[in-house]
């Protein structure tokens, strides 16, 4: 959102001609038409930027690649190398019939893609097995075709993998067990994936260590060779690691490619470990195994700091379910908890979402003014009007300065009421709301504002609106506008507006034109507002 901002800003200041001085990500946000002459420079920056910033589906993510594809000239599913060099990632939201059509060249923008579909994945799964890529068959890959397919190798499916040889899939295996430690959060996720994949595709045995006669078929694991858990299975582990060095080494043992199964295992033998219930500051330690945990085992968690919950909603962020991270901040909260901004930002709009609106009036407007942007959408009607009220009194020092006011309360406009967004349409400063923040305005709150209101809310990008009005919400509103209003005060071409009898006297002209940019004090907050 900060970046939208700032594009905006820019683009208000002319400055878009300059794109070459700015950071790819910054151009995924300017509102601007990119002038034909510059379009394929500008998207060819643009397409290095990470689309992660824009949702995928989002009218910006969409009509950015809709202008790339007109920019180069594509008519169909075939994509040139030309084409490719200058679509860069942008290629990744185009339909799964372009990788065939297009051939191997498109493998390397394949590669720049944060996870492809499932249809997208089949295409490329046989592509690569007609052989006829750079790689050739997969049955003559080797380690190096392995880790130069890079993220792809996260898409192969099992008749690929299957025609790799065995000693192959294992070096790979091993590769990725070794780099494991040194690894982020999200990369030992793809890195656990593969694991599992090149499990399931390979039988092959490893090499194991010295045979013991005390139960465990070899040296039991100690605090020098945690190491050795990578390569041992479920059974293997549950005999050759004893509570004692686990709970010694927990942290250790975590950093270790484990899957599913063996983490089973190891929140057996911590259960085993306190029978009475996990000690708080073990809860702190519990890393990706706290996800293996029930609603009811959370419940009775003792979760009192909030080092405690945000240890734990760090440790297994992204593997949570919605019921477990709403049952953990539940008992966080029944404990005295109260939910800050930082906790808030692990937390996440989506999980905010499935608090009860109780808990959801506990946050203090202060968490919400320092918890960054929030995704609010999937939030009930009333529950984004509860986060609106919040996020108004957080932000109220900024009224006297719209641009600055309008950034930070943006994600929470969909629970406005319509006197909020009448007051930020006629202040007298362009805020130039993009169309997805409109969309996402509550429906009923929207048919109370005028064709003038929409008009100096959109700004310049009042000519999307025109793309859009097929959408729900704008159709309803479109119906209980005059058409000749529609024409005179839009002219963008909407129709099924209410038609006017013959002799009717038009409305006026609106006299505050969206475009206006001089600086001026917003009205004070509507005293129906509240917290």
């Amino acid at each position: 959102a900060q970046l939208s901002c700032l594009a905006r800003l820019l683009a208000a200041k002319n400055l878009t001609a300059d794109f070459g001085s700015f950071p790819p990500d910054l151009l995924l946000f300017f509102p601007s038409k990119v002038p034909a002459g510059t379009c394929r420079e500008f998207y060819a920056r643009a397409s290095r930027g990470n689309l992660d910033l824009l949702p995928r589906g989002s009218f910006r993510r969409t009509r950015l690649l809709r202008g790339a594809l007109t920019c180069l000239g594509v008519r169909g599913s075939r994509l040139e190398p030309q084409q490719l060099g200058s679509l860069g990632a942008l290629v990744c939201d185009l339909e799964p019939g372009t990788i065939p059509a297009s051939g191997p060249a498109i493998l390397e923008n394949l590669k720049l893609c944060p996870a492809l579909t499932g249809a997208q994945q089949d295409a490329l799964n046989a592509l690569l097995l007609t052989g006829d890529t750079a790689y050739g068959d997969p049955s003559s890959w080797d380690l190096w075709t392995l880790q130069d397919l890079g993220p792809l190798v996260l898409a192969l499916n099992q008749t690929t993998l299957s025609l790799v040889a065995e000693a192959v899939r294992e070096d790979f295996r091993r590769s990725i067990a070794a780099a494991y430690s040194s690894q982020g959060h999200s990369q030992r996720e793809k890195s656990l994936i593969l694991l599992r994949a090149f499990a399931a595709a390979s039988a092959a045995s490893h090499p194991r260590l010295k045979r013991s006669t005390d139960g465990c078929p070899f040296e039991p694991i100690t605090a020098s060779s945690i190491v050795d858990i990578a390569y041992l299975t479920p059974e293997e582990l549950n005999q050759c690691l004893s509570n004692d060095v686990l709970i010694e080494n927990l942290e250790a043992v975590l950093k270790q490619p484990i899957i599913l199964e063996s983490t089973q295992i190891l929140k057996k033998k911590v259960d085993q470990l306190f029978p009475s219930g996990i000690p708080e500051e073990q809860l702190k330690r519990l890393g990706m195994l706290a996800y293996l945990y029930t609603e009811q085992e959370i419940s009775q968690w003792s979760v009192t700091s909030t080092d405690t919950l945000s240890a734990l909603l760090s440790a297994s962020e992204g593997l949570w379910e919605d019921s477990q991270v709403q049952q953990l901040l539940s008992r966080f909260l029944a404990l005295g908890g109260s939910l800050t901004g930082a906790l808030l930002q692990q937390i996440r709009g989506e999980h905010l979402c499935n608090l009860s609106e109780e808990q959801i009036q506990q946050i203090p407007a202060e968490a919400i003014g320092t918890a960054g942007q929030l995704n609010i959408s999937p939030c009930s009607q009333t529950k984004k009007e509860q986060l609106y009220g919040k996020a108004r009194e957080a932000f109220a020092i900024l009224f006297s300065t719209l641009g600055p006011y309008y950034c930070q309360i943006r994600p929470y406009l969909g629970g406005a009421p319509a006197e909020d967004l009448k007051d930020l349409a006629n202040a007298g400063v362009a805020i130039n709301m993009d169309l997805d923040t409109f969309l996402s305005l509550n429906p009923k709150e929207l048919q109370k504002l005028s064709v003038t209101d929409v008009k100096n809310l959109l700004g310049e990008n009042l000519p999307e609106l025109k793309e859009a009005e097929n959408e729900p919400s704008v159709v309803s509103w479109v119906k209980i506008q005059s058409q000749r209003e529609l024409d005179r005060v839009l002219g963008i071409g909407l129709k099924g507006g209410l038609q006017e009898p013959s002799g009717t006297a038009s409305p006026a002209c609106p006299t505050t034109p969206a475009s206006v940019t001089s600086m001026a004090t917003v009205p004070p907050p509507p005293a129906s507002v509240t917290s």
